[in-house]
């Protein structure tokens, strides 16, 4: 089996931890050629990149034998309108659970514990003592949209702070409520997480209503795609300085200079940095290489996101 890798410093880990795999040929290209190589051309699955995955989307057209697509993300969205029918397309859930519900932990407590006002007087030399009213996690409900990989490392995570987490996903089961029970529990909750994909029946899911049907001075956490959201409604509601919000990813983005989500009262946001840290490559490729030899064993693998379908 022939796989591409990409030539890029990131994707180094990847190239060896998929030569260790019993008859595969890991392959190199660069992700941002115009044209493949007769070498490349013959490849059985295709790698998008660590960074700017969508970048080789032109090249499918260029891979006859492709059968594969292993995606190095958990979203799937940049590739699942792309890919043909008779092709495989699996994501990399689960792998960087842990950095992504760092960050959400992260960005909950920077505005509980009102870190922004603090730099803010940090940088005057202000000595701000009783002069910021901070927040405590504990006691505090959240509601989790999202019930995967990632969505269950924040509920642990959560729990460590005393917080108490309600989960909803696509289809209800044990400990998990369907999305028919969403609009009810909004107003129940202090903080709103989102770790869910983005898919036709979730794109602008945040609208006008749900952010109207949040209690009052409640917090949205964005880690999963910002089409989620709709940024018009998010900018009116944070002008209100009735809800706060943490967002690592938004609607357009990159987030233009002179937008105004940018300078919105209660609001902080990172550019699509959640999953980064040192070693999350690996933790990508390591996913990906198990997805592989589970296929090259015969079976499904098991992060598949759509399997071979006919022409």
């Amino acid at each position: 089996m022939r796989i591409l890798v990409s030539s890029e410093p990131d994707d180094e880990v990847g190239a060896g931890l998929l030569a260790q795999l019993p008859g595969v040929d890991v392959v190199r290209y660069d992700p941002t050629a115009a044209e493949l190589t007769a070498e490349q051309r013959g490849a059985d699955v295709l790698i998008p990149p660590y960074r700017g995955s969508h970048r080789p989307l032109g090249l499918l057209a260029q891979l006859p034998k492709l059968s594969y697509v292993q995606l190095l993300t958990a979203g799937a969205d940049e590739w699942s309108g792309d890919v043909p029918a008779d092709k495989i397309l699996v994501n990399a859930r689960g792998a960087v659970a842990g950095p992504v519900s760092e960050w959400i932990l992260s960005a909950i407590l920077t505005l509980y514990r009102q870190w922004p006002d603090l730099v803010r007087f940090q940088t005057t030399g202000t000595w701000a003592h009783r002069r910021v009213e901070a927040d405590t996690l504990a006691g505090k409900r959240v509601l989790i949209v999202g019930a995967g990989a990632i969505g269950w490392a924040v509920a642990r995570r959560l729990s460590a702070f005393d917080a108490e987490t309600t989960l909803v996903a696509s289809t209800a089961r044990a400990d998990v409520h369907g999305p028919d029970e969403l609009p009810a529990l909004l107003g129940e909750h202090d903080v709103v997480v989102l770790t869910l994909p983005l898919t036709p029946a979730t794109t602008g899911l945040v609208d006008a209503d749900f952010l109207a049907a949040m209690r009052d001075d409640a917090v949205l956490v964005n880690a999963s795609r910002g089409g989620i959201v709709d940024t018009d409604a998010l900018v009116s509601e944070l002008k209100s300085e009735r809800i706060r919000a943490a967002l690592d990813v938004t609607d357009p983005e990159p987030l233009p200079q002179d937008h105004p989500l940018w300078t919105s009262p209660g609001v902080i946001i990172s550019p699509h940095m959640s999953r980064t840290v040192p070693g999350t490559n690996e933790l990508c490729y390591r996913v990906a290489a198990e997805q592989i030899r589970q296929h090259l064993d015969g079976q499904t693998p098991t992060n598949t996101v759509l399997e071979r379908r006919a022409k």
